[in-house]
C-alpha cells in the first residue's frame, strides 16, 4: 500500500503523490520517462531511501519508519550505481560470493555450525534453485560459469542479477531499466521471466519505458519546480517530477484474488515554474544522488553488519 507518497532532495521533487496498492505476487510496472524519478521511487519501496511525505507499507512494514526490515525482506536485481555485476568477474565467481555472503549474514548460528560439506550442498541447491527461477543456463554461456559478466548479452546479465537476488529468498524483487537496449525478443523474454517470479510469489518492482499488458502500471512524469529561495529565480528554478499512479490492468492479490483499479493520483504542479533543465536523465541522476545523500545524512536508524553488507550487495 502507498497513500501520497513523496520524496525531495536539495534540487526538487524526485517524486510527489504516489498512491496505489499491489497484492503479494503483483507485477508492479514502474514506467515513464528517463527523469522522472522511477529508480528514486523503486529504492524509497525497497527501503533504500527515505521518503519526506505520505506513507506506505511493504510486508506490513511501514515506511520509512522501518526501512532497515524492509531492507530485509526486498531485494535489487540491476540497479545502475546500487547493485551493479562486476564486469571483470565471471558468473560462478558472483554465485560464490552471493552464497558465502548470504550464509555468513542471513543464516541462522546453526547454520554456520554444520560441516563444511553440508553447507557445501545447501549452497549449491540454493544458487541452483536461483538460476532456474531466472531461466540463466550455465550451460549455454560461451564458457560456462566461467563466462565473464563483461561477455554476457544484456538479457543474460539480467538473468544473473535476478538469479542472484532470488538466492536471498526475498518477498519484494525491485528491478531498474527492465527493457533498456533490449530487442522485442528479449523484452518479451524478460517480462516473462518477470511475471513467473511474480507468479511464484515474489512481488516485482520493474522500472520500464513501456509497461507490458497484465502489468499494475504506475507512471511518473516530469513538472517543474518552483524553487525553495526567492533569489535568483530564473537562473535557479529545479525540475521536479511528480508520479501518478494509473492502474490500466488488474493485479492479483497472494491469495489469487484480484486488486482494484489503481486511480490516477492529483497532480501537484505549482501555480509558477521555470523552464526544465534540457537533459532529464543527467537530471534525474544528480537528484538521485542528492537524495541519497540526504537519506545520509537524515537516518537515524542504525543497523548491525549483517544488513550493511547485505545492502551492499543489493540483497537487503
Amino acid at each position: 500500500m502507498v497513500e501520497g507518497l513523496g520524496l525531495k532532495g536539495p534540487r526538487g521533487w524526485a517524486f510527489r503523490d504516489v498512491s496505489f496498492t499491489a497484492g503479494a505476487g503483483s507485477l508492479v510496472a514502474l514506467e515513464g520517462p528517463s527523469g522522472t524519478g522511477r529508480t528514486c521511487l523503486l529504492l524509497a519501496l525497497t527501503g533504500r531511501m527515505k521518503t519526506g511525505e505520505g506513507r506506505a507499507e511493504v510486508g506490513g512494514l511501514p515506511l520509512p519508519r522501518r526501512m532497515a526490515a524492509v531492507r530485509r525482506i526486498a531485494a535489487l536485481g540491476q540497479v545502475p550505481g546500487v547493485s551493479e555485476l562486476d564486469p571483470s568477474l565471471t558468473v560462478a565467481e558472483h554465485l560464490r560470493e552471493r552464497a558465502l555472503l548470504q550464509r555468513r549474514f542471513d543464516g541462522s548460528v546453526r547454520a554456520l555450525l554444520r560441516r563444511p560439506g553440508t553447507r557445501a550442498a545447501e549452497a549449491r541447491a540454493r544458487i541452483d534453485e536461483a538460476l532456474a527461477a531466472a531461466g540463466l543456463d550455465l550451460a549455454a554461456l560461451p564458457k560456462g560459469e566461467r563466462t565473464s559478466v563483461r561477455d554476457l548479452e544484456r538479457l543474460e546479465a539480467l538473468r544473473l542479477s535476478i538469479a542472484l537476488a532470488l538466492m536471498g529468498r526475498p518477498r519484494l524483487l525491485g528491478v531498474d531499466d527492465t527493457d533498456l537496449k533490449l530487442s522485442d525478443a528479449d523484452r518479451a523474454a524478460a517480462w516473462a521471466l518477470l511475471r513467473s517470479v511474480a507468479a511464484a510469489g515474489t512481488t516485482v518492482l520493474a522500472v520500464c519505458s513501456e509497461a507490458p499488458a497484465g502489468a499494475l502500471r504506475i507512471t511518473t512524469v516530469e513538472t517543474t519546480t518552483k524553487p525553495d529561495t526567492e533569489t535568483d529565480t530564473a537562473t535557479d528554478a529545479k525540475t521536479g517530477t511528480d508520479a501518478k499512479a494509473t492502474d490500466a490492468r488488474t493485479g492479483t492479490d497472494g491469495d489469487g484474488g484480484t486488486t482494484g483499479s489503481a486511480e490516477p493520483s492529483r497532480s501537484t504542479e505549482p501555480a509558477e515554474s521555470a523552464g526544465a533543465e534540457p537533459d532529464a536523465a543527467a537530471e534525474d541522476a544528480e537528484d538521485a544522488v542528492d537524495a541519497v545523500d540526504a537519506v545520509d545524512a537524515e537516518d537515524d536508524i542504525t543497523e548491525e553488519g549483517a544488513d550493511d553488507a547485505l545492502a551492499e550487495t543489493g540483497r537487503a
